[in-house]
């Protein structure tokens, strides 16, 4: 089986004094939608280099209420709970583990009948007095996606995996391609999201 971890990229990174997981450069990542625990659920994401640096591993079944996105050390960057709600769905995410407090984000999913390719709207900074807004909106694929901020330029865009001559990998290996100065592990706390309203965590 080949390599299914992005191609190495010759510019090194230089990370943020507040943040190891923002950087000053485009940040590129491989996602495999399979989980490193025998009988798992979850996904599992390679940096440039391929260096193991996220994963998600649900242990119960698929499409659980509750998941937990870890760096490779296993400590939990973000807790990420689902909402009961009668019509429509809502995702929170905390930082760290456990649910208490106001949550860090929250995800709403968009009604089906609404017009445009928007599928989720993100409030973050939640327990702040001022929030900015992200939109998740789909591209030509199913699974491919890009987020925008609130002045509606890109800050990521997820897409299924090609290869350097030109052919595409399986359903189950991404590419996620991060832009300068965006936490990155927050954008993967979104793909999470998406990941189990598609159904595929």
């Amino acid at each position: 089986m080949g390599k299914i971890h992005p191609e190495n990229i010759s510019s090194p990174s230089s990370y943020s004094c507040s943040s190891p997981y923002v950087t000053s450069n485009r940040e590129s990542f491989t996602i495999w939608m399979k989980s490193l625990v025998f009988h798992g659920n979850g996904c599992t994401v390679f940096n440039s280099n391929g260096e193991l640096c996220f994963r998600v591993d649900n242990y119960q079944e698929r499409c659980s209420n509750e998941v937990f996105l870890m760096d490779l050390n296993g400590q939990v960057l973000f807790s990420i709970k689902k909402e009961k709600l009668r019509v429509f769905g809502r995702w929170n995410g905390y930082l760290c583990g456990g649910f208490k407090g106001r949550p860090w984000f929250q995800v709403k999913k968009n009604c089906t009948f609404s017009r445009g390719n928007v599928i989720c709207n993100v409030n973050l900074g939640y327990e702040k007095s001022i929030k900015s807004c992200y939109k998740i909106q789909k591209l030509d694929k199913k699974s491919s996606f890009k987020v925008t901020n609130s002045t509606g330029d890109i800050v990521a865009e997820l897409k299924q995996k090609q290869s350097s001559r030109g052919f595409a990998y399986g359903d189950d290996v991404l590419t996620l391609e991060v832009e300068p100065q965006v936490d990155q592990s927050l954008i993967m706390a979104l793909v999470t999201v998406c990941g189990l309203i598609s159904r595929k965590l």
